[in-house]
């Protein structure tokens, strides 16, 4: 195509908006059945630059609509409007092991996204593209705060949704190879959740900043504050944060959750263990870990075969409010299918079973996150005791996985509300 006769229009809407939101990508004015390729460029915190392309070829009208065209190839291909933000991935030459993560959850994360001329899969800084443009991506809606937490020791964040409330509360509980990560907390207090995000393994060399005080004192934290609803408090664990919220919801007669979230975990522990004992029992499986033939570490077989003895799993039968349990059936990083159907069994005979809910995706791997956030099969992980560098095996392959956060994130949205709005009690604040 001539450039000189032809001004191709690019247009993304909403160009600023929720991570979780939709977009509609639109390219207008060029010839019909004219070969383009849309392209996305994000440069993360940490200074490593990530991309996604798709082809396309117009319509008779000179158009491409993502929503509705089907990408002929490229990262992705058929219809996927989110396609370009899921399928980011490192730019040749990257370092292994790279995962992208926001970390400033008080700024967007921008994409630049472009059309080129033809179907392009390489050079794209070489080129001059037709069209650009810049979309924000935001974790923190607006009128939502921030405020850090160091109450009683605390390691935490707190987000408070915009509004004067009451609102229902959250503990947010990331896993063993976090610190304090804050953008899942933010997105969830954008729907209307009083969220603290908790760092539960700074404080791992004191191991009385790890018995269950530690996380008594978060849980007051929310109870107490003026805009929580005090009895309507529930717990989300990702992995090792999942040790920590089937153990609480079953046994604390200190923490009174309304529900549980559990994402890629396991009840399989010492049962009334510590957090330092429960991670002291992982190690001393540590044996059994496998390595593919890239070296990258399997350790879902630290829990397998699934224990008979009672003393090594959290005792579910004993828990009393709804839990739901987001599983990926490719988890390489812990039996996490392995586990929910255990635990399926374990109520079931208890009788609770009720109070349960499933979510199993084939196909999708350990790192089930807010919806878009590209999937990571593998990707450079710290041990929480050793603090030893590896690549840890996520499993997962990208398009189920990436379906698998679409659908969980809305059920699990569903779910929280279901457990902790009551839209009969007119004091509480209606999403």
């Amino acid at each position: 195509m001539d450039r000189k006769h032809c001004c191709v229009a690019l247009s993304v809407q909403p160009s600023r908006g929720l991570m979780d939101e939709k977009f509609i990508i639109l390219v207008q004015n060029a010839l019909p059945g004219f070969q383009l390729t849309l392209h996305a460029l994000h440069q993360c915190e940490d200074g490593h630059s990530w991309e996604a392309f798709a082809h396309y070829v117009t319509d008779v009208a000179g158009t491409v609509n993502v929503s509705e065209d089907p990408s002929l190839g490229g990262t992705y291909s058929g219809v996927e409007p989110m396609g370009l933000l899921w399928s980011l991935r490192p730019l040749p030459g990257s370092k292994p092991g790279l995962r992208l993560r926001k970390v400033n959850v008080q700024t967007p994360m921008e994409v630049m996204i472009s059309v080129y001329q033809g179907h392009q899969t390489e050079g794209f800084a070489d080129q001059a593209p037709l069209a650009g443009v810049v979309v924000e991506r935001w974790y923190m809606a607006p009128g939502v705060r921030r405020i850090p937490v160091t109450e009683g020791g605390l390691i935490a964040t707190l987000f408070l949704p915009s509004g004067p409330g009451p609102f229902p509360g959250l503990l947010d509980l990331w896993g063993g190879g976090e610190h304090l990560v804050e953008y899942r907390a933010a997105l969830l207090a954008s729907h209307g959740f009083v969220t603290l995000t908790l760092d539960y393994l700074t404080q791992l060399a004191n191991k009385e900043m790890l018995d269950d005080n530690y996380f008594e004192v978060a849980y007051r934290v929310l109870e107490q504050h003026p805009q929580v609803l005090d009895s309507r408090i529930a717990m989300l664990g990702l992995s090792l944060g999942t040790s920590v919220t089937l153990k609480v919801a079953a046994y604390s007669q200190a923490i009174k959750l309304r529900a549980a979230v559990c994402v890629s975990g396991s009840h399989v522990q010492p049962a009334h263990g510590s957090l330092t004992e429960i991670l002291a029992y992982y190690s001393k499986n540590a044996g059994k870990t496998c390595y593919n033939e890239e070296n990258q570490a399997i350790w879902r077989n630290l829990l397998l075969p699934i224990p008979t003895d009672p003393a090594f799993k959290v005792d579910v039968g004993q828990m009393q409010c709804p839990l739901l349990l987001v599983v990926g059936e490719d988890d390489q990083n812990w039996p996490a299918y392995e586990s929910a159907m255990d635990i399926k069994e374990m109520m079931e005979r208890a009788g609770n079973s009720h109070l349960l809910t499933v979510l199993s995706y084939p196909n999708a791997g350990h790192l089930i996150e807010p919806p878009y956030t590209p999937h990571f099969h593998a990707s450079t992980f710290e041990a929480p005791v050793s603090k030893g560098m590896f690549i840890a095996l996520w499993g997962g392959e990208t398009v189920p996985h990436a379906r698998a956060q679409e659908d969980a994130w809305r059920k699990m949205l569903a779910f929280l509300r279901k457990s902790l709005y009551d839209t009969k009690n007119p004091g509480i604040t209606s999403l």
